[in-house]
Formats: C-alpha cells, sequence, structure tokens
C-alpha cells in the first residue's frame, strides 16, 4: 500500500498510570455492549471549557463546528472562552499527530500542556477527538465489532508514516478491544464517527470499514439516551442539597433505569468527611469538587454495608456534588438513603 494512501488513525491517549492497561471502571457484571467509557463520563448537564493552544483562525472555527455536533444532541456544553484553567485544550501540532484524552482524564493534566490535539482535520476528525473528551473510546474497539484483523498487515502499515507506532501502541489503538464491563451503549455501528476507515487488506475477511465523517444516527441517539448525556435529566441546577451532619439521612430512589440521582453539600471547615449510601439497592457514587462539576474527586461502588457506596476523605471548604446511579444501568432501580458527616 503506498504511503500516502494509509489510513491516519488517533491515538487513544491515556494518563501515565494507564499506560499499559485499558480504561478501567467499577462495574462488575452487566450486557453493556458499546464505547462509552462509564468511569470517565462528566456529570450531565456539564459545561467544558475550552482553550486554542495555537492553530488558525479556519482551524478553530472547525473545531467550534464539529465540537457543536455533539452538544446539539448531548446534554454537555462547551465555552470557548480561552480559559487557563480550561477542561479542554486544544494543540494544532502537524507532527504529533491526532488524538485526546478520554472524558474526566483530562482534568489530570498539567495546565500548561494540551489535552487535544489535532495535527491533521480530515472530514470530522475534530468531532471524532471531541467525542474522546466527553468518554468515547473508539468503535473499531467495541467488542461487539467481530472485526477480525491481519495483525501483520496493520502491524506493518502502522509502523510507517504518518504514524510510525510501536507494535504496543498498535495494539493499543486498533487491534485490542474493550472488555464487556468496560463500557457501555450501543452494538457496533459501522457508520459511528469514532471508527475509522480501514482498507480490507487488513481484515482477514477481506472486508474493510468507510470513513466516516459525520455523527451517525446510533452516535446522536445514544449520546443523547440515559446511557450518556439525556437532555431531560437532572442537572447541577438541579442537584438535592444535603446539610452536613443532619440529623436525618436523605431518602432518595433510582426510579426509572439509567437514572442519576444528583446531590450537593457545603464544606465550611474542613477536614475529613464521610459521603454514604445505605438501603437495599447496588449504588455506585461519584464525588465531584471542590466548586467544580468537572473536577472528579473519587469514585465508589462497594465500600459501604453490603452494595452501598462510601467516600471517606479530607475535604477544603467549598461546594461538592454527589452524583448516585445503580450500577446496573439497563434495567437497576430501587431506594435508598444518603448521608455526609463530618469527622
Amino acid at each position: 500500500m503506498a504511503t500516502q494512501t494509509r489510513p491516519k488513525v488517533c491515538i487513544d491517549r491515556l494518563l501515565p498510570a494507564e499506560t499499559h492497561r485499558f480504561q478501567s471502571t467499577i462495574r462488575r457484571s452487566g450486557s453493556v455492549r458499546a464505547i462509552l467509557v462509564a468511569s470517565k463520563m462528566w456529570m450531565n448537564g456539564s459545561t467544558l471549557r475550552v482553550r486554542f493552544l495555537g492553530g488558525s483562525a479556519a482551524q478553530q472555527a472547525k473545531a467550534r463546528e464539529q465540537a457543536g455536533w455533539w452538544s446539539d444532541v448531548a446534554n454537555l456544553h462547551f465555552d470557548f472562552n480561552d480559559a487557563p484553567d480550561a477542561e479542554i485544550r486544544i494543540a494544532f501540532d502537524p507532527d504529533d499527530g491526532a488524538w485526546s484524552y478520554i472524558g474526566t482524564d483530562n482534568r489530570n493534566i498539567p495546565l500548561n500542556q494540551p489535552t487535544m490535539n489535532l495535527g491533521f482535520m480530515d472530514g470530522g476528525t475534530a468531532a471524532h477527538e471531541f467525542g474522546h473528551a466527553i468518554g468515547l473510546g473508539h468503535e473499531h474497539q467495541n467488542p461487539a465489532g467481530g472485526i477480525e484483523w491481519n495483525e501483520a498487515v496493520v502491524i506493518q502499515n502502522l509502523s510507517g508514516p504518518p504514524n510510525n507506532w510501536d507494535e504496543a501502541t498498535i495494539r493499543h489503538n486498533v487491534l485490542e478491544k474493550y472488555s464487556v464491563d468496560q463500557i457501555r451503549g450501543t452494538q457496533f455501528d459501522p457508520k459511528s464517527i469514532m471508527l475509522y476507515f480501514f482498507p480490507a487488506s487488513w481484515t482477514l475477511n477481506g472486508i474493510g470499514t468507510e470513513a466516516n465523517d459525520v455523527l451517525s444516527a446510533l452516535d446522536r441517539g445514544f449520546i443523547a439516551s440515559a446511557q450518556a448525556y439525556p437532555k431531560t435529566a437532572p442537572t447541577v441546577d438541579d442537584a438535592v442539597e444535603l446539610k452536613v451532619n443532619a440529623a436525618r439521612r436523605t431518602k432518595a430512589a433510582i426510579g426509572k433505569p439509567g437514572e442519576e440521582d444528583l446531590f450537593r453539600f457545603t464544606v465550611a471547615e474542613g477536614g475529613k468527611h464521610v459521603i454514604d449510601t445505605k438501603g437495599p439497592t447496588d449504588l455506585v457514587m461519584k464525588l465531584f469538587g471542590p466548586d467544580s462539576q468537572t473536577d472528579v474527586i473519587a469514585e465508589d461502588d462497594d465500600s459501604g454495608t453490603g452494595f452501598n457506596a462510601r467516600i471517606a476523605g479530607a475535604l477544603i471548604p467549598g461546594t461538592y456534588y454527589v452524583q448516585v446511579r445503580h450500577y446496573n444501568r439497563s434495567s437497576g432501580v430501587g431506594d435508598y438513603s444518603v448521608r455526609v458527616r463530618r469527622g
């Protein structure tokens, strides 16, 4: 295959601690089959600030336009305000390919470094990378995809330009699939913006994939669904207030599959705080803050009694947000209570 016809494939950028393993979630089981990395989702309704680290006016305009493809249907918003501490920081280095960190991993990158690079912007590349930024993985690594790779050919081609990857990088970004308990969503979508073009010579059955330059119907439907960022779900503005050291626990319930309950509390005096749930329902809990709806401090599944969640740690003064969901998004419902106490 001639060098100029080789596909351009983005790097699935991971935090240093995850370089040698796939993104993991705290889920133990389930029947989900898709490419949304569950543990790296933003809080529904979040506003993600975007800063450009260079780029021409045309490049920046294209990035804004394609980011809007997601925010048009998902309960997420992008604010291109060039804030120094923006969650998403975009470079345009042509020598560094196209890549993005996944979802909330963006908050763990030093502020003087990009969280995304748009070294090429063919077709829907910017939309693809913004898909990663909101928590989506590669569709070709969907365990429901069934792609049978001709590994020798894939490794040979991606070892040369324009990617110049070593074998470990090739296996991570193309050949290896996510496990079913790492992700959630739809069946394999051959039209997804998160699927790159691969030539027929790369597969054992001689069937390649298409170059998808726009969001597919499944992309749009899934990202707006209860599995992801539904516009009808509660946002931080609807969060129920919890009083620290309240005499009684706050009663709540996951009333329908996929529902996420949101709470907020204020720490007036820094120190150890414990947030826990109680009841018969198997729950997962995330803690965001301080004074941030996008900075995930901790996530827990079964540290409490039974299948309840419990997060304990030293908190500084500020406002915190608690997100509670059933571990089984497809069918889980049930009652519970939640409480925040100091000490």
